[in-house]
């Protein structure tokens, strides 16, 4: 196309020179009708692109890797004059997205549609968009390019396994079903008052229920073992093993999954994180908390819900294994955040037998402890995980090992191992 622009310039500046030379007037209305020809080229071209519509409609603004995401896209020329030839370029971030098409021919007030279907690979946060639209006049002559700048952004959440089961480990509170049953305890929920009875303390009495009824009225409460469940993953820098076979996108972005889950410990701790949180809201109908530093800190109070669950995922899929901060501080900081009897689930790769000690103390304030550990040694690491596994035995906090290529479902459902004791 260039090349014929090129000729027709020559043309064009040949017939004038022969005209000046010759003073024919053939030469100069052969200028002429090259310089038409260029104008129209251009007109053409600008008059097309200005009058086309790009209708962009994604199906679903959040994914899940391992599933689908559908797009539906329409051209529609809008003009009286007919698009003779349109290509579509996409510059989505997200990877294996490929909308750039080139569009046949478009009669006057005519439209083309296509469907675009794409398997969600990677988690976290893609851009979709910006596009180009370019076209050309008949003759070949101009090549036209307009800017679409606008951008939308979709999140891919991380994929999960379900899970059979997950016992959590006994404390002072233990786990369970609700148990509607009255108690002379004073527990956390109450359950209503009574007439007062000889022998009921004193701070149990229910003041403002005594002054409206003119008699003592003291609180009853129930004994519901139903505590906070918080779920604490480590994106410290320092605790990330990746196989040399991972697969990232463009080199240093998100981890490509292909058959198998990407052999990186950042992903099977996301992977274990989100299918718990999945296995405790939508199927224990648990409160859930959840702690990240990936870089910046995410804290999200217990909560039960959809909506919960959608924070969750949203914050493991965009998660880094980045943070300068090591675990042995996130729990230092997250520590009074934690009220007696929580069950606190920390999925880490971290060899550091420092973080703990700072479990050591959470034991100690009535917080039950538990440790989804994905050996970084079976990734490739340097150290074996002896050591901390020796630690967490010796301070009697249960632990589930998770390997490389294990299946993470069977791991996390395996009721013995979230029972394990100090020898």
């Amino acid at each position: 196309m260039q090349n014929r622009r090129h000729g027709l310039w020559l043309l064009l500046l040949l017939s004038l020179a022969l005209g000046a030379w010759t003073g024919r007037d053939f030469f100069f209305r052969m200028a002429w009708l090259f310089a038409g020809l260029l104008v129209a080229s251009v007109l053409w071209c600008w008059f097309t692109l200005r009058h086309i519509s790009l209708i962009r409609q994604t199906l679903a603004r959040r994914a899940q890797v391992g599933s689908n995401l559908g797009e539906h896209l329409e051209i529609r020329n809008r003009s009286w004059l007919p698009g003779l030839w349109l290509e579509l370029r996409d510059y989505s971030s997200l990877p294996g997205h490929r909308v750039s098409q080139v569009v046949p021919a478009l009669g006057r007030r005519k439209a083309w549609e296509w469907d675009v279907g794409t398997r969600c690979v990677a988690r976290g946060e893609f851009r979709l968009g910006p596009m180009t639209l370019a076209s050309g006049d008949p003759f070949g002559f101009h090549y036209a390019i307009r800017k679409l700048d606008e951008i939308s952004r979709i999140v891919i959440y991380p994929a999960t396994v379900g899970l059979e089961s997950f016992e959590l480990p006994f404390g002072e509170i233990t786990g369970g079903n609700i148990l509607r049953r009255r108690t002379h305890y004073v527990t956390i929920n109450a359950a209503g008052v009574r007439d007062y009875a000889p022998g009921d303390s004193f701070n149990r009495i229910h003041w403002r229920s005594s002054a409206r009824r003119n008699s003592l009225m003291v609180k009853e409460f129930e004994l519901d073992p139903q505590l906070d469940i918080w779920i604490l993953m480590d994106f410290s820098a320092e605790s990330l093993v990746e196989h040399e076979s991972l697969q990232r996108v463009n080199g240093n972005g998100p981890a490509i999954t292909t058959d198998t889950l990407p052999r990186s410990t950042e992903e099977y701790g996301v992977v274990a994180a989100a299918s718990l949180a999945r296995h405790f809201i939508e199927e224990a109908d648990r409160a859930v908390g959840f702690v990240a530093w990936g870089p910046k800190r995410e804290m999200l109070q217990p909560e039960s819900g959809e909506r919960q669950l959608n924070q969750i995922l949203q914050i493991l899929a965009v998660g880094r294994c980045v943070s300068e901060h090591s675990l042995e501080q996130m729990l230092a900081v997250e520590m009074p955040h934690m009220t007696r009897g929580t069950s606190l689930i920390i999925v880490t790769s971290s060899l550091d037998v420092r973080w703990v000690r700072e479990v050591r103390v959470l034991k100690r304030r009535g917080i039950r402890p538990l440790c989804i550990l994905v050996d970084p040694f079976s990734f490739g690491g340097e150290q074996p995980a002896d050591d901390l596994l020796a630690n967490l035995h010796l301070e009697r906090i249960p632990v589930v090992p998770i390997q490389m290529d294990d299946d993470i479902a069977f791991a996390l459902s395996r009721r013995s191992a979230a029972r394990l004791s100090a020898f």
